[in-house]
């Protein structure tokens, strides 16, 4: 075993619709975009992850940018699986050419069909792994704050990712109920790209939209230390021309306000079916938020608000779901929740 063991290159990925991270000896080695650049006329690939990020709506004719996945899923297998052979390529830097065998577990999102679910396997298992297991996002969202998931006790966690928001209730290492809703970051963005667009006249791209959210966002229109205005530049739809607005974090609140009501009923629903006795530990207990969504300012006290329960977000929310993969990965023996 032990011979194997050194052919053999444990990781642990989060393939997210936003950003992909990879763990490697416990360390995060990547933390990139999830976005290829291809060349049309060859097809082959220019740029991965930060570098495809920056062409972004900036392209030619002869680039194509791809975000291979979306709602949490992948939407385009072949760009998937070039992202995550060329990840994989990032942490065997100056490695030289050998190539071990990989051994991989990668979090998925609980509301994800058999189909789904196939096309991760097997995009991991053409970029190169030998062994993939999966593993539930809110579980290993759980494992990475830090929560005993094997204790007979409920804890409930909320997930706002790019393209999906998880919302599970998890005792006894499994998850009890869950509710899946495709509300999360890449909404956030569209709404802000359409209120600017009927608000101020004035169009502007997703990167600048996720820049606005991530300077100004909000989720309640009174802040106890509001951020500063933040200036966005665009096209003037009336006139064609480049200009230039400030937004302030109450309009963005009010923007955004639809799309977290969606969030909220979710929320009540989980709360809805979970078991009685696992509601009077959740009572306890409280809710767990995790996630880039639970980076916006204001959302745990909106979230406290409806559902008079204390919220905590997660120290390094961004993070929390891959260092629970890397977790189960140092754990395959013992987790009992991770699937083949």
């Amino acid at each position: 075993m032990g011979l194997f063991n050194f052919f053999t290159q444990e990781v642990a990925i989060d393939l997210g619709t936003a950003n992909t991270l990879i763990i490697h000896n416990d360390k995060v080695v990547v933390d990139e975009p999830s976005i290829v650049a291809f060349d049309r006329k060859t097809n082959k690939v220019i740029a991965i992850g930060r570098q495809a990020m920056q062409m972004e709506g900036k392209t030619h004719d002869n680039i194509r940018t791809v975000r291979p996945l979306k709602d949490g899923v992948i939407a385009d297998f072949d760009a998937a699986e070039h992202m995550i052979r060329g990840m994989i390529k990032m942490i065997n830097k100056g490695k030289g050419w050998f190539f071990p065998s990989l051994r991989m577990v990668i979090c998925i999102p609980s509301g994800i069909t058999e189909v789904e679910k196939r096309a991760v396997h097997q995009s991991a298992e053409i970029a190169g792994a030998k062994e993939v297991y999966l593993i539930h996002e809110p579980m290993a969202a759980a494992v990475g704050i830090g929560i005993d998931v094997e204790e007979p006790m409920g804890n409930m966690i909320i997930d706002i990712g790019g393209g999906t928001t998880e919302i599970a209730v998890i005792a006894l290492s499994g998850i009890v109920c869950d509710q899946s809703i495709r509300v999360a970051g890449d909404n956030f963005d569209s709404d802000i790209v359409q209120y600017i667009r009927r608000q101020h006249n004035i169009m502007i791209g997703d990167r600048t939209a996720e820049k606005i959210k991530i300077e100004v966002g909000a989720a309640l229109p009174e802040l106890a230390d509001p951020p500063a205005d933040f200036a966005v530049q665009g096209r003037d739809l009336m006139t064609g021309v480049p200009k230039q607005i400030t937004v302030s974090y109450t309009e963005i609140a009010h923007c955004l306000d639809k799309s977290i009501s969606k969030i909220e009923e979710a929320i009540l629903k989980a709360l809805e079916i979970t078991p009685p006795e696992l509601s009077a530990d959740i009572y306890q207990t409280g809710i767990y938020l995790t996630g880039g969504g639970a980076l916006l300012r204001g959302l745990d006290k909106r979230v406290a608000a409806k559902t008079k329960l204390p919220v905590h977000v997660a120290e390094d929310p961004l993070r929390a779901v891959v260092r629970g993969t890397g977790t189960a990965l140092k754990n395959i023996g013992n987790y009992k929740f991770l699937m083949q």
